[in-house]
């Protein structure tokens, strides 16, 4: 798909269908008088309407607000630009883990560095309704298209989505308010609380009886889901199904994963390619991309927050394809550890030193820790993206090196129709592209959990996937893994297990009589 899918004047369109199809439901279930009023009669009228209407679905995973720039804000806790999607996604898999450290001192941002968020913290609250906001997003189209068929494409995308969202609700809330297309809407209506085993099975449900239905690896638009993406949370959710249910379902992972293998991708042959403002041409290798383009996608939040937020002290930020660093996010000696050298072999240790320091002696100061230059508004041909302000560099949600590193895990933890020779094979393909050569080429003597969790981190920092990951092999809380200011402490200190998930808001326990929080919060 062309990244102009996401243009403005469609976002714009797609909000003001989602309101014209509520506004028709109330009480007495009339119909407005004035014909002027858009209801969904009158607005979705053909099929191009109604991929308008999917459009939000999409955007709702990039963009803050409704206007230019994340003015008028979907959800009103914090800013468009802070409470998008992927900026939230970011922070939460990242900021609680030894990959990132933010030089910011705004609200109570500081708590997910030191694990000890409450329920009443304005991020947590505002991850937590970005989520339930997008799941509504995406009922809505389901509702609008069950009784016609020739939409259902654009339904069974929306449920891919909406299964996304309630898989980030499975893992970092644990639990949450259920709801479908077919819930009532109303002022009086209180959703359900659905468990963690209730949200797996759902999760698992959903996708597995719409994944034959998903149109097949890359042909679908650009950007828009397909069966990679359905195969990609399934194993997503099975090799996190012990934390999750208690019940190890590795083979499941080995078996989806091998989907993903088996599915026509492979290895871009250049990592850095991968986070660069042409890496939709990489399609080679990412599963399913949140999609950004600088004239179309403008937002504070999103790509422009990751890449900005990455660059300061002495970083030229041209260099990086954009206009200023914001001097945020930098990472912490422990992460450095796990390159043998942080400034050669291994070239996915992207490491910017000169003017850094390696200890982080003040949280505050953007040059205490090294930063990094994972992501950058350059082409692979060196040309800065179309706007140096919003870039154009799309994030990758999944990617095959991911499952590569799924199926080696899930066979050493005993899955079933895998082997070690093959997981050894897997792993040693992307050593060899991160090398440049056959050096950093691993046996199966060297291959155990503590490889792949290492491993993971060089391959995958900075893709939202470190907290789950920490979470999966006992280590984001407790003593048995510490990093610098883990827990508030400069050396960093064991910290309670109650911070392997977020709490739900107070608010909206608050509101809501049938939820509550996992013990402890």
């Amino acid at each position: 798909m062309d990244k102009k899918y996401f243009k403005t004047n469609y976002i714009m369109i797609a909000f003001a269908l989602l309101f014209a199809c509520v506004s028709c439901v109330n009480d007495l279930d009339t119909e407005p008088l004035d014909e002027d009023i858009k209801t969904a009669e009158n607005v979705l009228t053909d099929a191009n309407s109604y991929k308008q209407l999917l459009a939000k679905c999409y955007a709702g995973l990039v963009l803050g607000g409704q206007t230019a720039v994340d003015g008028d804000p979907d959800i009103s806790s914090i800013d468009g630009g802070f409470s998008s999607y992927l900026r939230l996604l970011w922070n939460h898999q990242e900021l609680p883990t030894d990959e990132a450290i933010c030089a910011w001192n705004d609200g109570n941002l500081r708590d997910l560095h030191d694990q000890d968020w409450d329920s009443s913290n304005e991020f947590v609250t505002a991850m937590y309704y970005r989520i339930t906001l997008q799941i509504t997003y995406c009922n809505n189209l389901i509702k609008l298209t069950e009784d016609k068929p020739e939409y259902k494409a654009f339904s069974n995308e929306a449920r891919a989505l909406r299964a996304l969202s309630y898989y980030h609700m499975l893992d970092m809330f644990g639990r949450g308010p259920f709801v479908t297309e077919d819930d009532e809407i109303g002022s009086f209506f209180f959703p359900e609380m659905a468990t963690q085993q209730e949200l797996f099975d759902y999760i698992e449900s959903e996708l597995t009886t719409i994944e034959t239905d998903l149109v097949d690896p890359g042909t679908n638009e650009y950007g828009r889901a397909d069966k990679g993406l359905a195969w990609a949370i399934l194993a997503k959710l099975y090799l996190n199904a012990e934390v999750y249910i208690g019940t190890p379902k590795f083979t499941e992972a080995i078996t989806y994963s091998n989907k993903i293998i088996n599915g026509g991708y492979s290895l871009e042959s250049n990592y850095a390619n991968l986070f660069l403002a042409d890496n939709n041409l990489r399609t080679n290798e990412i599963i399913f991309p949140i999609a950004s383009d600088g004239n179309n996608t403008q937002t504070w939040g999103g790509m422009t927050f990751i890449i900005h937020s990455t660059v300061g002290g002495d970083m030229p930020a041209v260099e990086s394809g954009i206009d200023g660093g914001w001097g945020g996010n930098r990472t912490t000696k422990a992460f450095v550890n796990l390159f043998p050298d942080a400034t050669g072999t291994d070239s996915r240790g992207m490491f910017f030193t000169e003017g850094q320091n390696l200890e982080i002696a003040d949280i505050f100061n953007f040059k205490d820790g090294y930063a990094l230059r994972k992501f950058k508004n350059i082409t692979s041909t060196g040309a800065a993206g179309l706007n140096t302000s919003f870039p154009d560099t799309d994030f990758p949600l999944y990617r095959l090196a991911d499952f590569y590193l799924t199926y080696a895990e899930a066979v050493l933890r005993g899955g079933a129709g895998g082997d070690i020779a093959t997981a050894v094979g897997y792993i040693n393909e992307l050593r060899e592209r991160a090398y440049g050569d056959a050096s950093g080429d691993i046996t199966a003597s060297d291959l155990d959990l503590d490889f792949i969790l290492d491993e993971r981190g060089r391959e995958l920092y900075w893709e939202c996937q470190r907290r789950t990951d920490l979470v999966r092999f006992g280590k984001l809380t407790g003593s048995d893994y510490v990093w610098p200011w883990k827990g508030a402490v400069a050396d960093g200190t064991s910290t309670n297990e109650l911070y392997n998930v977020f709490p739900i808001p107070s608010s909206d326990i608050n509101a809501n009589p049938n939820l509550s929080n996992i013990s402890g919060y």
